[in-house]
């Protein structure tokens, strides 16, 4: 029986983990609430975490 593992994910460089943040966009609205908006990180989408990238190992120098 072949066990398959799933690729290995790491944190994300850029975001460090906190892939989703909501930043304000000053004021509030009719009801007093805070405008605000969610941003996901670029580099990997809002998940926080990216496929770790494979070392190739050099065949001799």
């Amino acid at each position: 029986m072949a066990h398959h593992t799933p690729p290995a994910r790491r944190i994300c460089p850029a975001c460090h983990g906190f892939a989703t943040v909501a930043v304000t966009l000053g004021g509030r609205n009719p009801r007093g609430h805070l405008r605000t908006i969610t941003a996901h990180c670029p580099a990997c989408h809002g998940t926080g975490t990216v496929l770790a990238r494979r070392v190739r190992e050099s065949a001799g120098a």
